[in-house]
């Protein structure tokens, strides 16, 4: 994991390469093999290429009559120097070099490309030489030309290296009152990561960090696809989301959106148990982007570890997101001091309060801002960004989410009460454990009214309400139109508890099934919104099938998983988990049109004509939800505060499954056995029997049999 590799024949030349970031590195290796399958010696012209950014994503595509003009370059020793800019403000380069001697090299795009052509044919390659242009304005690039002749059989490695390197601003230039950059730091680091030897060996240091996170947990079970997702790519996509959140992929520029609150403290909830220490310093790094009153920006640039103000705050259900992410990092180490850490409001000095402290004004947020029906106000949206019940935008262009025309005191949401208590039920446990009895009391209080106003007024009759909008009407409710139900409060409310004693949560997913559910994944809503509705906002905006409007919005269909095995119906929880499992749509590839392996955010909705088409993969929250819905609730291993729960909800056709699991220090060998068709679980650690479905922790080697009757 963490690398490509690329291999080709042609004409009798192997070529592969393999690219990989080593471990706290700032640069990128190319390592590239030839092989010479001929019968005779090969004589052969390989040619490096990448085009350099201009350090600034906006700018760069923009603002050209600056840009054509400022780009610098410097070759020494066959290193190129990309250094635009480092002549005043900038301190840092970027830097091409290459293992090989070389027979020339390009910097400028035009003298390499040539006129009239593109990236498909460049000049330089067809000719097969280069004429050591060096850029000055225009476009910078860097491109080496190296002679290979290969004997027959005969294989060569040319190492490339892409790097980023920064000098102290006051030892930028040598000699110092040169315009010559100081490479004096950077060369002992190009040096090291030429050298094939030291190469190979950040390689197999690569690969036995991500062999350290997967090996966390690994399962067997009888159905492949979950393997295969488990193991290794679910695992390594929460990784990803955790280094970028929504950021920068194909789909997303990267240019001034920054990390979501809401989002990354969701995402924490796929990797916490590989990288515990970084999901600590991610969870102070949110909290500390929260605002006095409990609120939160709903993005924060992660290198400024400040709030987005472009964006700002009042998606009311984000400040509940923390205590759920905070639950779950306590749950997996048992990490209490976390919180006693003081964490500033707003990244205030002097602002610093108990991360505890953070937490209650989180749920004080929610409570503080009740609507006329005593159902919590969902201010410029909730989870869904695109369900704006308080901007009524009719002009083009303007942003859903940021746009405001009413003032917010009448919308209010459904799904934000089934969140706050689910939140509760994680800060009744927090402050038990804290000592704060009365505080703990308050906290059921509080959610026993927010459930009681749920069935009051958020109970439609076969489902629970999505919201009542700017007017007081009712949003995903019979007395609909268009947008009768949603799926996302009958997955959140469930998972909160609310109606699986007296039943109605078996109504509601029941019509999850009846209404909402196709071949490929479950869709947001139904029926899809025909045309816009200015009440409604950006959810109304797309085209019916797509996104927010009746898409397979993959990132609720775990919600729905996880509260089927809550009413203990593990084949409907498996079969929803199926449907859009990347590795089981291989097998309609043409119609997914995805990677797959990773998870996409949508997947076009039935009323869409591509339906069951996939979109944006990679960067979204499916990832981690879904990692949480197949390993802690159908296949129901699970951190909890006082230990591993051990609690499988799997299919009646499973005669069990296997899974190695560490867990605070100790590695749990767990074997379940099917033994009857229901979901009692009985327990054996270590060859003794124990009361109930949590192992309080142990050390060393533990061995876990769970039989389902």
């Amino acid at each position: 994991m963490g690398y490509t590799q690329i291999k080709s024949v042609t004409h009798g030349i192997e070529s592969a390469v393999r690219y990989f970031v080593p471990l706290g590195q700032t640069l990128e290796v190319w390592q590239m093999t030839l092989t010479n399958h001929r019968d005779t010696t090969a004589q052969l012209s390989l040619f490096s290429s990448i085009e350099f950014a201009l350090w600034d994503a906006m700018d760069d595509a923009t603002n050209y009559q600056r840009n054509f003009s400022i780009g610098q370059v410097e070759i020494e020793d066959g290193v190129i120097y990309h250094k635009t800019e480092y002549r005043e403000r900038r301190d840092h380069v970027a830097y091409f070099a290459c293992s090989e001697p070389i027979s020339g090299f390009e910097t400028s795009r035009d003298e390499f490309l040539g006129a009239y052509r593109g990236w498909d044919s460049p000049l330089a390659v067809e000719r097969g030489s280069t004429s050591n242009s060096v850029a000055y304005g225009w476009a910078p690039i860097g491109s080496h030309h190296v002679n290979v002749n290969l004997g027959p059989g005969e294989s060569q490695e040319i190492i490339f290296v892409l790097g980023y390197h920064e000098n102290s601003v006051n030892d930028k230039f040598d000699p110092p009152d040169s315009q010559i950059v100081n490479k004096r730091t950077v060369k002992p680091v190009i040096q090291h990561f030429t050298d094939s030897a030291k190469v190979n060996a950040a390689f197999d240091n690569l690969r036995s960090y991500w062999d350290g996170l997967l090996n966390v947990l690994q399962v067997e079970t009888p159905d492949s696809h979950t393997n295969r997702m488990v193991n290794i790519w679910n695992a390594y996509q929460c990784m990803i989301t955790f280094n970028m959140s929504r950021s920068a992929s194909m789909f997303e520029t990267g240019i001034g959106r920054g990390m979501g609150f809401r989002d990354s403290n969701q995402d924490l909830m796929g990797f916490v148990y590989m990288i515990p220490e970084r999901a600590r310093e991610r969870i102070l790094d949110l909290a500390a982007t929260q605002l006095a009153t409990g609120g939160a920006y709903h993005q924060y640039q992660p290198l400024t570890k400040r709030g987005n103000d472009a964006v700002g705050s009042n998606f009311n259900d984000d400040p509940l997101w923390l205590v759920i992410a905070v639950a779950a990092y306590l749950k997996e180490t048992a990490d209490w001091s976390i919180l006693n850490e003081p964490v500033a409001f707003d990244n205030e000095p002097g602002t610093e309060q108990p991360l505890l402290e953070h937490l209650r004004r989180s749920m004080l947020y929610t409570l503080e801002r009740l609507g006329p029906h005593g159902l919590p106000l969902i201010g410029r949206a909730d989870w869904n960004d695109c369900l704006n019940l308080n901007t009524f935008s009719d002009t083009p262009g303007e942003s859903f989410q940021t746009t405001t025309n009413r003032d917010g005191k009448v919308a209010e949401s459904v799904f934000i009460a089934g969140l706050f208590v689910l939140a509760a039920s994680e800060m009744t446990e927090i402050a038990m454990h804290c000592g704060n009895a009365t505080e703990a009391q308050g906290y059921k209080d509080a959610a026993r009214q927010i459930e009681e106003t749920v069935f009051q007024h958020g109970w439609d009759g076969s489902w629970f309400l999505r919201a009542y909008d700017a007017f007081g009407a009712k949003v995903g409710s019979a007395e609909c139109e268009e947008g009768q139900i949603f799926v996302e409060p009958q997955g959140i409310c469930v998972m909160a508890g609310l109606g699986v004693e007296n039943g109605l949560a078996k109504q509601a997913l029941d019509s999850v099934k009846a209404r909402l559910a196709t071949a490929h994944g479950i869709v947001l809503q139904q029926p899809a919104y025909s045309h816009y509705y200015l009440n409604l906002g950006e959810i109304s905006s797309y085209p019916p099938g797509y996104k927010e409007n009746a898409g397979v919005f993959c990132h609720t269909n775990p919600w729905i998983m996880i509260a089927e095995t809550a009413i203990g119906r593990g084949n409907e929880a498996f079969d929803y988990y199926s449907r859009i499992n990347p590795s089981a749509r291989e097998a309609l590839s043409e119609v997914h049109r995805c990677e797959p392996y990773v998870y996409a955010q949508m997947i076009a909705g039935c009323d869409a004509p591509t339906h069951g088409e996939a979109k944006n993969s990679w960067l979204t929250g499916t990832a981690a939800w879904n990692y949480v819905a197949i390993t802690q609730y159908i296949l129901g291993i699970r951190s909890k505060f006082h230990g591993l729960e051990v609690k499988p909800v799997i299919p009646t056709d499973w005669t069990g499954f296997t899974a190695t699991r560490s867990y605070r220090g100790a590695t749990y060998h767990i074997t379940v056995v099917r033994r009857g068709p229901g979901n009692d679980v009985s327990l054996e650690v270590n060859n003794q029997k124990i009361e109930g479905t949590v192992i309080p922790p142990h050390e060393g080697a533990v061995t876990v049999i769970a039989t389902i009757q």
